[in-house]
């Protein structure tokens, strides 16, 4: 039978997990690799809230690079009216 994992516990494994590798979570936590790679994988998809200060690096870069692109629609849009 599956284990169930309640919500709390999610979180805290996939902050673990991005700090330290899912694989070394996994096996810090005592549950299967697949299950925290599934987590993450939830994260990424927006399935998963792990509240705020979740971002990593990349994703902050990316969020970074959105807020520059719409600046720049903005200030186009701007000129046309």
């Amino acid at each position: 039978m599956a284990h169930k994992y309640d919500q709390e516990y999610k979180v805290q494994a996939v902050k673990l997990a991005k700090e330290i590798g899912g694989t070394k979570a996994a096996k810090e936590l005592g549950i299967p690799e697949g299950t925290i790679h599934t987590w993450l994988k939830a994260v990424r998809n927006g399935k998963l809230d792990i509240g705020e200060g979740s971002h990593t690096p990349a994703s902050a870069m990316s969020l970074s690079e959105e807020i520059t692109m719409l600046r720049k629609r903005v200030k186009e849009q701007d000129k046309e009216i």
